[in-house]
């Protein structure tokens, strides 16, 4: 197994890491998104920190961020989880040092709740968060339509999944 370093995402990573959300895309199983946007907007989806990638022999090949659930400041300390890793480094523990990394950073900085929104079909997604502890808290059904790809006009169904920190203070 290859050794998977971890580091702080830093703006120049933004080409690497939009081409493996694209990817991402591309399955029709991470995201009701059509198309990674340009660089701006990604970087202002996402809480500032924590955000990682992961870097196999000086290659970025996996990345995660927390983006806000809510503006509204009772909410501050939930965040939902995107995790995306390169086809290529699939299979190799890094979406497991990915998660396991960003739940601790997460804890850290405050959080006390992540969420997560899946299609069952991505069920190595599934399979690694429930694996980090989180539970599956229910299923949206037909939460929205798919716009491209080979399930393009389908409704979806994504399951929600949750995970409160033990750190951070829940009483």
């Amino acid at each position: 197994m290859a050794v998977v370093r971890l580091r702080p995402m830093a703006a120049h990573d933004g080409p690497r890491v939009l081409a493996i959300y694209q990817d991402g895309i591309a399955t029709g199983h991470a995201t009701f998104e059509a198309a990674a946007p340009d660089w701006p907007v990604f970087d202002a989806r996402f809480h500032a920190t924590p955000r990682l990638v992961a870097v196999i022999d000086e290659a970025v090949v996996g990345w995660a961020c927390l983006s806000p659930t809510s503006s509204r400041a009772v909410y501050r300390g939930v965040a939902e989880v995107s995790i995306y890793v390169a086809a290529e480094a699939r299979g190799q523990g890094v979406g497991r040092t990915l998660l396991t990394a960003l739940i601790e950073a997460s804890e850290a900085a405050g959080f006390w709740t992540l969420q997560a929104s899946l299609f069952a079909e991505n069920a190595a997604s599934v399979r690694l968060h429930r694996a980090l502890g989180f539970r599956v808290m229910g299923v949206r059904e037909r939460i929205a339509r798919m716009s491209y790809g080979p399930h393009a006009g389908r409704w979806r169904d994504t399951t929600i999944l949750e995970r409160r920190s033990t750190r951070a203070g829940i009483d």
